[in-house]
């Protein structure tokens, strides 16, 4: 008789756990809402049907939370202070003078991990290896072949290392984020005051539809070059190829570098094309200053030191190239 007073019960229990977890629905319920919008735009309901049924396929929230837990602790830091000349001292008899200007800000290092002897010569042979190719980007772009290489290196080590993420995965998830419950339980939420914890759902809601838009962008890259969506590797938060572009970046600026007819950022030619695509639509040119091809490599990636990196390594090639020249 215990038993069966109990029943109702757990039955009440078991129903509030299916609404409050929605990792305890069925798959197809947990990513419908997302399934629905991305037919709505286009997509055929079949194709995506079949995407989202697979094994592969599984909502990880933490893809969300990390780059969320990322950007409060940028939001909550304190900025740096700004370094100030001291005034010059004044002479006898002189009224104070005005205070100095702010010192300029010192450049910034590089990342000295891939100023490695080894990871250098590798950059060389691969620079040797691709010369034709090189030379035709070069041509066709105006973007010196160090600098592509450079940035190919930084990026994957000259496709050694593309990534553990799962593009397809990362993004839907992070996609389907839009409903802030689905990752509120992997975010410090006690710990916020009530501004920081209204920032945090709205800026999830919009990080959660530009992860859409990349979605949407590369599944339909996807579709165009052939590759099955859940087989493409890719960063945390779904850069792909051997250039790492997002998706966005794929269908926009992405080249036929070697005329097989599609486009293919993972083969060193059309990677290495759409590379020099992107930084001459940006403003590239031959001869820039030091100072201007770091503002210009800030648009592929917004690191002072990332772009600093790569002008140093670009340098270094050119040198060695310069010197096996003689």
């Amino acid at each position: 008789m215990r038993l069966m007073r109990l029943l109702p019960c757990v039955a009440a229990l078991a129903a509030l756990v299916a609404v409050a977890s929605p990792l305890s629905a069925t798959k197809g319920d947990v990513w419908r809402p997302l399934m629905e919008r991305l037919v709505e735009d286009g997509l055929p309901g079949d194709y995506v049907e079949r995407l989202f049924a697979r094994s592969e396929v599984s909502f990880q929230p933490r893809v969300m939370a990390r780059k969320m837990i990322s950007l409060l602790r940028i939001k909550t830091a304190e900025p740096p202070p700004q370094p100030v000349a001291p005034p010059p001292p004044s002479r006898a008899g002189e009224a104070p003078r005005e205070p100095a200007k702010p010192a300029p800000p010192p450049r910034p290092k590089v990342y000295e991990r891939y100023m490695q002897p080894a990871l250098l010569a590798n950059a060389q042979r691969f620079m040797e290896d691709h010369t034709d190719v090189l030379q035709a980007a070069e041509n066709e772009r105006g973007v010196e072949r160090e600098v592509l290489v450079a940035i190919m290196l930084v990026e994957t080590r000259l496709g050694s290392y593309l990534g553990k993420g799962n593009a397809f995965v990362n993004l839907a998830s992070m996609a389907l984020a839009e409903d802030f419950l689905l990752v509120q339980a992997y975010l410090p939420m006690n710990s916020l005051t009530p501004d920081l914890r209204q920032w945090l759902v709205r800026r999830t809601l919009q990080k959660a539809n530009w992860a859409y838009e990349e979605l949407l962008a590369f599944i339909s890259f996807a579709m165009a070059s052939g590759l099955d969506p859940l087989n493409v590797p890719s960063s945390p938060y779904g850069a792909i190829g051997l250039c790492q572009f997002m998706p966005s970046n794929a269908v926009r600026f992405g080249v036929d570098g070697d005329g097989d007819g599609t486009v293919d950022l993972f083969s060193p030619a059309d990677a290495l094309h759409s590379i020099a695509n992107y930084l001459a639509f940006h403003g590239w040119r031959p001869g820039l200053s030091e100072e201007r091809q770091e503002r210009l490599i800030m648009h592929y990636n917004r690191d002072s030191r990332y772009a600093r990196t790569v002008v140093v390594i670009a340098q270094h090639l050119a040198k060695a190239r310069a010197a096996r020249q003689g």
